[in-house]
C-alpha cells in the first residue's frame, strides 16, 4: 500500500489522513488558547502586548456575536477534527459548522474595522484560518474518512 492511497487493506485510515486530523487538533488547540487570550483581554493588556490605544479600543469593542463566532468556529473546529481521527460521520457536519463560522468572523472583521485596525496581519491570519477551516471540511469528506 502507497502512503498516499485512498484507503488501506486494513480498513485503517491512510497515514497522512491521520497526520491532518492530528494537525488539526493541534492547531484548534492553539486556537482555543487564542479564543482564551482574546476573551480575557483588556485594553490595557493589548497596549502592553503592542497595540496602539485605538486598536486595543477595537479589539475590545466588537459585537459579542463575533466572540460567539470564534467559539463556534475553534471548539467546532477541535470537536470536528477529533470526530474526523475516529472516522466519525458527524465530522462533516461539524467541521461544515465552524467553517461557516470562521466565515462569518473575517466578515465581521472586515465590517467592524478590525481589518482596517490591525491591516494585513489580521487579514493574512483569519484567511488562513479560513482556509485550515475549509481543508479540514473538505479532508471529512474524503473516502479516507469513511470506516
Amino acid at each position: 500500500m502507497s502512503v498516499f492511497s485512498s484507503t488501506p487493506a486494513s480498513g485503517r485510515a491512510p497515514y497522512w489522513f491521520t497526520a491532518a486530523a492530528l494537525g488539526g487538533i493541534a492547531w484548534n488547540c492553539f486556537g482555543a488558547i487564542q479564543f482564551a487570550d482574546s476573551v480575557t483581554a483588556t485594553k490595557a493588556s493589548l497596549i502592553a502586548s503592542g497595540l496602539t490605544a485605538d486598536q486595543a479600543a477595537v479589539m475590545t469593542g466588537y459585537p459579542s456575536w463575533m466572540t460567539a463566532a470564534f467559539a463556534v468556529g475553534v471548539f467546532g473546529g477541535l470537536a470536528g477534527s477529533i470526530l474526523l481521527l475516529l472516522r466519525r460521520s458527524a465530522a462533516a457536519q461539524v467541521l461544515m459548522v465552524s467553517f461557516l463560522a470562521y466565515v462569518a468572523l473575517w466578515v465581521g472583521d472586515a465590517v467592524h474595522g478590525i481589518f482596517a485596525a490591525l491591516g494585513a496581519p489580521q487579514i493574512l491570519v483569519l484567511t488562513v484560518v479560513v482556509a485550515i477551516a475549509a481543508g479540514l471540511f473538505m479532508l471529512s469528506r474524503h473516502t479516507s474518512a469513511k470506516p
